[in-house]
């Protein structure tokens, strides 16, 4: 079974930049879609952002809009978010989910297949 890699955490001051990857272990495995969640501090697994590879449509959480950026090269490259102006509320276990099924979702439950996550923080 393919497997989800994450890549890119770290830390940054507020106000800065970091990029997040997102590969499947599989060269084969083509998932319908592909998200971006988050867990804070003491908060529940938080929707980020969600990628259908079927129709190439992309959607943000409100808490992200104009700061975070997801997308691939090519079908087959990794899944990046591009994540810039951060804050100290985007510190958090980053985690990518993949989903066979369309249309794509910002429901968690929705998402069979998870990395194992890479941690952001943002702190001054």
């Amino acid at each position: 079974q393919a497997r989800l890699l994450e890549s890119g955490g770290g830390s940054v001051q507020p106000g800065g930049s970091l990029r997040l990857s997102c590969e499947a272990s599989t060269a084969t495995y083509s998932p319908a879609c592909m998200a971006w969640f988050r867990d804070g501090a003491g908060a529940e697994r938080e929707w980020v952002a969600w990628f259908s590879f079927r129709t190439g449509e992309i959607k943000y959480s409100d808490s992200v809009t104009d700061r975070f950026t997801i997308w691939l090269d090519n079908p087959k490259s990794p899944l990046y978010l591009q994540m810039n102006s951060l804050k100290p509320e985007d510190t958090g276990m980053y985690y990518c989910a993949a989903e066979a099924e369309i249309p794509c979702s910002a429901r968690r439950s929705e998402y069979s297949l998870w990395g194992q996550g890479t941690q952001v923080t943002v702190s001054s």
